[in-house]
Parts: C-alpha cells; structure tokens; sequence
C-alpha cells in the first residue's frame, strides 16, 4: 500500500490519509472520532465532502502521476447523501469516468467499513500546473 499522509494542513487537522497504490482510483480513510461527529452522533457533512473531493482529486492525480501528488483544482462537485456515517473506519474512492487532457470527470462513493454506502459524489476535476 503506498499512503500519502500529513502532506497537506487539511489531511494533519482531520486524520484522514490518502491510498495511492491503485493507478484506477485512490482512497481517501478515515477512523471516525467525537472529533468528526455532528449533534446527531453522524459524521458530518461537510466531513463527507472532503474525504470525497480528495480521494477524487488523487484519483485525477494517478491518472498523470503515480505518486497521485500532482495537483487538480476541483471546479465542480455534488455529493448525495444516503446513510447516516456511523463511528468506525470510513473509505472515500474515486473513479474517472471522462474527459481529456486536462479536464476529468470522477465519480466517487464513501463507504463505512461494515458496506454502507454513506455518500456519492461526482465532480469536474481540472489538471493544474505543479508547484515550483
């Protein structure tokens, strides 16, 4: 397994690390805490969207760098909520589904670790040039 984790300010604040070892798609996990829990005891939305958007933004990312560190801006993303996400380990993935050189689209699903299917997402993911 190849993990990308504490590179970025986000991933250290959430805990979340980043699988890159599948040139398909990467994989964006989670151990839930209190720290990422809402009133209701669920994972917080806003929670969900980010675990989403990065696993589908190194998805992008493998598709041009095995790594999965080269940077994607995401220019649109729409997540679907359909099962409470409970403590426990959570699995963000993604898919590219189309596009070109530059532009991708990627589908993603967030998972609990007993199968439930928390959330899915889609976005537009666009190639950005790398840092300096």
């Amino acid at each position: 397994m190849t993990v990308i984790e504490g590179e970025t300010g986000t991933q250290r604040l959430i805990g979340y690390v980043l699988d890159v070892s599948d040139r398909d798609g990467a994989a964006c996990i989670l151990d839930l805490d209190d720290r990422h829990l809402n009133r209701q005891g669920i994972l917080h939305g806003g929670l969900s969207a980010t675990l989403l958007d990065s696993a589908m933004g190194a998805t992008g990312s493998l598709t041009i760098d095995a790594t999965g560190r080269h940077p994607f801006t995401t220019l649109s993303l729409t997540v679907n909520y359909l099962a409470p996400g409970l403590p426990g380990r959570v699995t963000a993935t993604g898919r590219v589904t189309g596009g070109g050189r530059a532009t991708l689209f990627i589908e993603g699903a967030l998972r609990h670790e007993d199968g439930t299917l928390i959330a899915t997402a889609t976005g537009v993911f666009r190639k950005t040039r790398a840092a300096p």
